[in-house]
Formats: structure tokens, sequence, C-alpha cells
């Protein structure tokens, strides 16, 4: 099933990242930004107090493992061992200076569990192979159930795929630029190596009763050659050029091939969702809601939310967030923290060219005094570490 009506939960990585393993907007769960390895360029705290979806799934009886990217913590409380994972194979960091080097900053934060590594090869065939290696250990036993978090750092920039695989796709088409030809190379070499990951697990006889979701945590970074088709913006941006992003479930005892909804829903929606597949009780006061009912062909259990999305930033932003909301076909958004309010009508405008906010006064006082109600919630959390003594 292919929804195309899905947003990231923010425009970046770690916020988006914090929501999908929480079921909880990232502000509400300490990660209103960008969770990364120099402290003083850091922008989030992961809660130790939030309840993760690997950390409920582990009570219930199923082995969680993550690999590749994780980016929401590089210490004790929040290393992936600590937050549920069982087994962790993977970056701890933010991203990679290089996909054959690993480093970042001069640093190695690739780990097997709590184990300093230094494999060789383009971290997307690492991660691949990790998965791989890892299902196969479940296949022989498969009498207890498994969650498998696989996060690649493709496509994030630098925008590094393999030679004969930039090489074949310059041939394909030799009007490409070198910037989009090596854009669409290290897209079809990420392709490959899920193609991969499905492909085994069909062979270890596992694939008709896994639940597969693909999904992304942004939508993509236009200076870096990066294309978000009809929307506007990218990457950063609170268009939906960059909150816009693929969706798909494969269950295939379930859904049958090629099916399409428009359900409009943000990708943290995966965590009530796998609870409810697993037969674990969600959590109160979640902000995701199931997609069982519309994987199952029955009606959506609530459609009618509304949709925030929030980043905190340094630099230009000042250490302050900005932020964004929809309400049914409405969205009211800024870019920076010091900008006045733009209106849409996604109804009529889904490419977000007409600010309707002079028109419609009375609608962005509206959405504007919704969006404050979740930027007083989250607030509440803090999103820094105590003592504001960050990883070392």
């Amino acid at each position: 099933m292919r929804f195309t009506c899905m947003r990231a939960n923010a425009t970046v990585c770690s916020p988006s990242r914090a929501a999908l393993l929480t079921g909880r907007y990232p502000d509400r769960v300490g990660v209103p930004g960008v969770i990364r390895t120099r402290p003083e360029d850091s922008w989030g705290w992961f809660d130790p107090r939030a309840v993760t979806l690997p950390h409920l799934l582990r009570r219930s009886g199923y082995h969680t493992a993550s690999v590749g990217k994780w980016h929401l913590g590089l210490e004790s409380p929040n290393t992936p061992n600590e937050r549920g994972f069982a087994f962790f194979h993977g970056f701890l960091g933010d991203m990679m200076d290089s996909y054959t080097t690993h480093r970042r900053e001069g640093r190695n934060y690739l780990r097997r569990n709590g184990r300093a590594i230094t494999p060789r090869g383009h971290a997307t065939d690492l991660f691949t192979d990790w998965a791989i290696e890892y299902l196969e250990r479940r296949a022989s036993r498969k009498r207890q159930p498994f969650f498998l978090m696989l996060a690649c750092t493709a496509p994030h920039f630098p925008i590094e795929p393999p030679e004969e695989w930039l090489t074949r796709v310059q041939k394909r088409d030799p009007s490409l630029t070198d910037t989009r030809a090596r854009n669409v190379a290290l897209v079809e070499h990420l392709d490959h190596g899920i193609g991969r990951v499905l492909d085994r697990l069909e062979a270890l006889g596992l694939g008709r009763d896994t639940v597969v979701v693909f999904t992304s945590n942004n939508g993509g970074s236009l200076p870096h050659g990066q294309s978000n088709a009809l929307w506007r913006d990218g990457k950063q941006s609170h268009y939906d050029g960059g909150l816009r992003v693929p969706f798909l479930v494969r269950w295939p005892r379930v859904i049958p091939p090629s099916c399409t909804s428009d359900y409009p829903g943000l990708i943290f929606d995966i965590f009530p969702t796998f609870l409810q597949l697993a037969g674990v009780e969600s959590p109160t006061g979640l902000d995701a809601v199931s997609l069982v009912p519309i994987l199952t062909g029955e009606p959506a259990a609530d459609g009618g939310r509304d949709l925030y999305f929030v980043r905190r930033e340094g630099g230009r932003y000042g250490g302050n967030s900005y932020d964004a909301l929809i309400r049914g076909g409405w969205k009211l958004l800024r870019n920076d923290p010091y900008s006045p309010f733009e209106l849409y009508d996604l109804r009529s405008d889904p490419g977000e060219t007409r600010n309707m906010a002079s028109q419609y006064p009375d609608r962005v006082l509206e959405l504007s005094e919704a969006l404050w109600e979740h930027v007083r919630r989250g607030g509440r959390v803090p999103w820094q570490p105590p003592g504001d003594a960050g990883p070392h």
C-alpha cells in the first residue's frame, strides 16, 4: 500500500526519529531539533523517561534490533541498547563525512552494541549486510517475533554513490548533470540494498508473516541536487517539499498489491500501528494514530486531527524554534522564527504558491492559537541534558 499524503514529523532527522520511536511529537520527548556530535550545536536530548516502541515490543516477547543510523544520542542514557533495542549494529552519530571512511569529524561512531568497530565498505552495503545477517539469525528462532529498524544513511549528503553505480547511471542518461547523476545513483544503490533485504526475507520463509514499512525522516535537500517532485522547497523547510515523504507498507497476507491510500498521516503513526499488530496496548496520551484500520480496508480511525511540526536550530535561527500546523485543508507555517506566518489552502493550492494570510486573518488567528498550545506542551520537556553537560 502506497500512502500518497504522508509527511515526516519534522524537516530534519533527529526529531522525526524521536517521534517515530515514541508516538509523540518530538518536542514532547525532548527533541525539537537535531542532536549533533558537538554539544554546542546540539538542539535536543532524548527524554530518558519516554517509552519507546522497541521497549514495549521487547517487554511483550519481541526481539528488537536497530541497524544503521541512530542519531538520538552518543552516550548513556541514550544509546540504542538503553532505549529498547536488544541489538545494535550501526552508527551512533548524525552524518558520516564519507560513506567509505565512516568517520564524523575524525571520530568513529560505528558500534556493534557497545563495542567500537572499523568495518570496510560503503555504508549502505554494510547496513544491508548487517540487516540480512540479523534476519538469518532470527530465522533460526522462528518462535520469537522480531522488530528490526533498518535506518540507512543514504540519501543523506555527502552524495557519494559507489563508482560502478554512478557509471551505470551516466551511461543510461548522459544528459544528467554530475550532481543529479550522483543523487540518482545513490538512491538506486539504496533501492538495491532494500531489495536484497526483502529477497532474503522471502528466502528465509519470513516474508508472509512480516510487515515492512519503508519511509524517510524528511524531504530531499535541494542544495544537494535532490528533487521533491510537485512539492515546494525541501529539507529544513515547512513547505511540503521538506515534509512529504514516501511511505509504503508491505503485508502480503492482508494488503493486496499496488493499492494506495490518501490518508494524511505522519510517520510516527508506525508506533501505535506496530503495537496494535503485536497485540500490545498503546500508552495513554499518544499523538500518533494506528494505521491498522486503513491497512485492513476499514475506515480510518481519526482523519481529523491537527498535524503539528516544529524545529529548533542555532546559527541564523538564534536557538529559536519555527513551527507549522495543518488543520483540514489549511496549513499555517513559517520557516524561521522571525518571519510572519503564511497560510495556504492545500486543497486548491497543493504547491503552496498563494499565501492567503492577509485574506483570512481569522483563520491565521485560529490556527496560531492551536499552534501555541502545542508549543506550550512541548515546552514542559527539557531539550538539553541536566547541567548542560552534553556528550563528550
